[in-house]
């Protein structure tokens, strides 16, 4: 999965005709029965992953924090023989993907929780932990004088670890939700779709991102409620623009060197992310999507995994397949989104709200303009 230039740029009427179909409620991805059973069976797949991801970070967040070789961290407290032989023989799911997804958040930043991670308020917090977790540990404390930063970070990454956790746990019940609704035949057409997740992101914007641990029975807040980190502006938006927009670049697929100049001096202008990303190498080593892909298809809807077995390689590309309709479902995400954040109303009929909303899908659109948003339109 990973970013190609797209020649095929979509044309200022293009563009305008998206923003139209955005106005009058529709989506970004064309609504068609074939792509409302592959967007809500990717979905629900997705959520059964993503179920397994929250957990195990949220777990790591609460658990794990400053300990220096986490060597069971995946394992959430229940270290046994069998499950290890499991693990070592990778016949689990790969946590390491969330991790992936951790680490472009916490690069790109953005939000309350990156801003307040960066206060006196946290450092001191920090600190406190730090001081009763090493209390009897003069090595670690002495290392703690020399570089006062380092044990810091280390709960700054744990913040995150917590706050993607609580964001994945609400996202995977809205994907639950989902499917069940279109077992049912309430759910049948894309703007349906996107109306579900718009809405399940707005009764869960006011969520509170909260992060406390325990050492010794004593509780130390790390991110207490009283700063106001919410699900919505602090983790749902960062996330879209660090995972959706620009996602960081795979080893292997671009040059690091700087005379090569194939990524970006100025993360803004990042293009890796999920949107722009061309799926065919999903399958490839060092492709972290791949993981992804690896642990849906454990959890695939029979009436999804049956279209990907009548396809006319079968499923010698299964992956590429799960993550074509990965995207197509991340089209759908990202218009929930993004016409959840509008100024005014949709079908607003004052036209100064009107033109305001134009403007500000115009911008976003803008973004997209080498991304697959043409290929999955055809």
């Amino acid at each position: 999965m990973v970013t190609t230039k797209n020649t095929n740029h979509p044309t200022n009427s293009f563009l305008s005709e998206f923003v139209d179909r955005l106005l009058s409620g529709d989506a970004l991805l064309p609504d068609s029965p074939r792509n409302v059973l592959e967007v809500v069976g990717v979905l629900k797949s997705y959520a059964v992953v993503l179920d397994a991801y929250s957990d195990n970070l949220i777990y790591i967040a609460d658990h794990q924090f400053l300990q220096f070789f986490p060597f069971f961290k995946y394992f959430n407290g229940d270290v046994s023989p069998q499950k290890l032989f499991r693990h070592l023989w990778h016949d689990r799911i790969n946590f390491e993907y969330a991790e992936y997804c951790l680490k472009a958040m916490l690069w790109h930043g953005g939000g309350g929780l990156d801003s307040y991670l960066d206060t006196q308020d946290f450092q001191e917090r920090a600190q406190a932990v730090i001081n009763a977790k090493f209390k009897y540990n003069p090595l670690v404390t002495g290392i703690n004088r020399f570089f006062p930063e380092f044990l810091t970070e280390q709960l700054r990454v744990s913040a995150y670890y917590s706050g993607l956790g609580q964001f994945w746990r609400v996202m995977a019940d809205m994907f639950f939700t989902l499917s069940d609704l279109y077992d049912i035949g309430k759910i049948t057409t894309i703007p349906q779709v996107v109306k579900h997740i718009r809405d399940g992101l707005v009764n869960n914007a006011a969520n509170p991102i909260t992060y406390e641990v325990k050492i010794q029975n004593q509780v130390y807040e790390i991110l207490p409620k009283s700063i106001g980190l919410t699900f919505l502006a602090d983790t749902a938006v960062p996330y879209v623009e660090a995972v959706f927009f620009r996602g960081t670049p795979f080893q292997g697929t671009v040059s690091y060197n700087a005379q090569a100049y194939q990524v970006p001096v100025d993360q803004s202008r990042f293009q890796y992310g999920a949107l722009y990303a061309d799926p065919l190498p999903i399958g490839g080593a060092g492709i972290p999507p791949t993981l992804l892909m690896q642990d849906m298809r454990h959890y695939l809807p029979e009436y999804l995994h049956e279209i990907y077995r009548n396809s006319p390689r079968g499923e010698d590309d299964l992956r590429v397949q799960i993550c074509m309709s990965f995207q197509k479902s991340m089209f759908c995400v990202t218009t929930a989104a993004i016409t959840g954040l509008m100024p005014y109303p949709a079908d607003t009929s004052k036209s100064e709200e009107r033109k305001e909303n134009e403007v500000f899908l115009q911008k976003w659109l803008k973004r997209m303009e080498n991304s697959q948003l043409m290929a999955v339109n055809h």
